[in-house]
């Protein structure tokens, strides 16, 4: 059987259509890879890209798109509501089929030293991949953003694995990982004051005390004019979506405020969206196995 591996690059650009497919074209144009989807906002100034493929191609194309990110973003000139520290801010490696969590880890490591070696761009390994345990988490490597990098690089804690200690003076630096499957799941509210978003965010994310596998944090969608909590759940089966779109709901009411409709990022995977879907319809000795009828046809 054929192995597949998943690779969601995030580009810090949203905005510029040209740009994007630039990008994107990358993926498709490279063979052994197949694009699933990609996804941009205006207001994050991100793109989310997806695809997948056999492992050493899947490999050499985000090599390359991380080439063409650093050749046609500036973050100098970058502004959005999503945190970044590089025009590829982050590349995830996802085992999906006949591979393992160390061959996508060393796959990683790999691709990691190439972008160093290749477009001078330094490069920090997180998740799975992570050289010490305060490199797991990408949002402790990302504060600071770009432009507190380059000071941030020269404490000796955070030093990055690949490159050195001077950042790329438009790109920035990037995380290389390997993770297992998250969903981006974001909550909209019907206010325009982003603190109350930010509030719940900190509620509700692990490093304040909040769910497991949960990291948010409060953001501004300027083009409509509300805030909105912006969601990474990176272990679905532990923190289920209903679990943490509840708990936002209560929390929103303290405020007067209430939940307007969620966005998905990318792709999920479907035993996330069903699961939801037997919590709020009251499914009695539903079997997600049995009782799903795209997993017989698959």
């Amino acid at each position: 059987m054929a192995k597949i591996l998943e690779c969601v690059p995030n580009i810090s650009e949203g905005r510029r259509t040209e740009v994007i497919e630039a990008v994107v074209d990358v993926v498709r144009h490279t063979p052994g890879v197949a694009l699933l989807d990609y996804s941009s906002d205006p207001s994050h100034n991100r793109t989310v890209i997806t695809f997948l493929g056999e492992p050493s191609a899947v490999a050499q194309c985000a090599i390359d798109l991380a080439g063409k990110a650093v050749e046609l973003i500036d973050l100098t000139k970058h502004e959005g509501e999503h945190p970044r520290m590089g025009a590829v801010d982050v590349i995830p490696f996802i085992p999906i089929k006949d591979v393992t969590k160390e061959e996508a880890i060393a796959i990683s490591k790999e691709v990691g030293q190439k972008i160093s070696d290749s477009f001078g761009l330094p490069v920090f390994l997180y998740e799975d991949s992570a050289s010490a345990p305060h490199r797991v988490n990408l949002a402790k490597i990302r504060k600071g953003q770009f432009e507190g990098m380059a000071e941030k690089v020269q404490q000796e804690e955070w030093e990055p694995d690949f490159g050195g200690r001077k950042i790329h003076p438009t790109a920035g630096v990037v995380a290389v990982g390997a993770r297992m499957p998250l969903v981006a799941f974001n909550i909209n509210l019907s206010t325009s004051d982003v603190s109350i978003a930010s509030k719940i965010g900190k509620i509700i994310r692990r490093s304040s005390g909040g769910f497991d596998c949960v990291k948010a944090l409060g953001v501004m969608l300027e083009d409509r004019n509300i805030a909105q909590v912006s969601i990474n759940m990176t272990d679905f089966n532990r923190t289920p979506l209903y679990r943490v779109l509840e708990l936002v709901k209560a929390e929103a009411a303290r405020w007067g405020v209430h939940v307007v409709g969620t966005e998905i990022i990318g792709l999920t995977p479907m035993k996330a969206l069903i699961d939801s879907a037997e919590y709020y319809m009251q499914i009695e000795d539903f079997d997600f196995s049995k009782q799903v009828l795209e997993n017989h046809i698959l």
